[in-house]
């Protein structure tokens, strides 16, 4: 089929099975990594411009301004690009320096917020208040505000849930995702539920947000969560989780190498939270189904830090326990094939993948 735009090939990834071990479900990846900004962002930002430019708030040849880590940032980039809109991104230490290349290659501008943030800190208050002043102060400017801007659910309620179903032949009985602003877990998961109210959708967050009310704290998954000072945004209707789990950094970097190296599949830091989780609660889950995890972006992005040993080992981020427990709940790809992992310089003992 041939495209004439950029943006007529978002949407339509593909589902990979991982297989589980001794278990009665059917763990299905929904790779958002294969839209054009290799990111499921490029839903959002493609419907937050639209809904924009409908309502009347972005003029043609308009700024876009948004506070964003990367991947938001990136397709709001690649879409003002194509339609002929001057971007600004906000962004901060925690952003990725490929996603900061990757906007800029797109002729966007990039504006670092600057504060004393420790290096697991997240700075997504400064970020948004930022890029809010940036938009009033600049003729023609929109800011996005993903966090409160109801076409963020919106471009995920419309694409990716009817694609789930779709793919599925309707037989999806649970949904997996991780939640940063909650745009893509409500808008996928309102439209499951209408189309079955018994499905179950399980909300993973960071260790350190505080979505869930739990404790807050600093954490280095970028992109997801919600830090401690942040307000929780309009777009996330907390009503369509029937369950929140958190996943720790270690747990979740361990899971994105784990892949990589036994499966040949790179995702990035937080979608490897949410794939942590996906296999867990399977383990734990009383009798059989389909199950979808959002595995939000690719790991391309994150090759300096989470997929470096030396970043890893500096930080105290690795953890054998995940591997020997990926190993215990996945069906190996290669039985008997030895697992070896590598904490900084030093080759560690490998468990076997029985």
């Amino acid at each position: 089929m041939i495209k004439t735009k950029v943006s007529e090939l978002i949407g339509e990834t593909p589902l990979l099975e991982l297989p589980l071990q001794d278990c009665s479900w059917k763990l299905l990846l929904k790779l958002e990594k294969f839209n054009p900004g290799m990111s499921m962002k490029d839903r959002m930002a493609r419907s937050m411009i639209e809904a924009a430019v409908r309502e009347g708030r972005l003029q043609p040849g308009g700024v876009i301004v948004e506070s964003s880590s990367g991947n938001t940032a990136t397709g709001l980039a690649l879409l003002a690009a194509e339609m002929g809109f001057r971007f600004i991104a906000v962004m901060d230490h925690h952003a990725a320096v490929e996603k900061v290349m990757a906007v800029k290659a797109y002729g966007g501008e990039v504006h670092i917020v600057k504060g004393d943030y420790a290096d697991d800190e997240v700075a997504t208050v400064e970020r948004e208040l930022t890029a809010a002043r940036l938009a009033s102060e600049i003729e023609g400017a929109c800011f996005m505000d993903q966090s409160n801007n109801l076409a963020n659910p919106g471009g995920y309620s419309g694409s990716l849930a009817h694609e789930l179903i779709r793919d599925t032949d309707g037989g999806i009985d649970a949904l997996v995702a991780c939640v940063g602003t909650g745009g893509s877990i409500t808008g996928v998961a309102s439209e499951l539920k209408k189309y079955r109210s018994d499905i179950r959708i399980f909300g993973v967050e960071p260790v350190g947000s505080v979505v869930f009310r739990k404790e807050g704290g600093p954490y280095y998954q970028s992109g997801t969560g919600v830090p401690p000072g942040d307000a929780i945004g309009a777009a996330f209707r907390r009503e369509l989780v029937d369950y929140g789990y958190q996943v720790t950094d270690a747990e979740a970097f361990e899971t994105c190498r784990y892949l990589a190296r036994q499966r040949g599949l790179l995702i990035g830091g937080s979608a490897g939270g949410a794939v942590y989780q996906s296999v867990k609660i399977a383990q734990n889950l009383s009798g059989s189904g389909t199950m979808v995890c959002i595995v939000c972006d690719g790991g391309e992005k994150y090759l300096p830090t989470i997929f470096n040993d030396e970043w890893m080992s500096e930080r105290g981020l690795f953890e054998p326990r995940v591997h020997q427990e990926l190993n215990r709940w996945l069906t190996p790809a290669f039985p008997g094939r030895i697992n070896k992992t590598r904490a900084g310089a030093d080759a560690r003992a490998a468990s076997l993948c029985l």
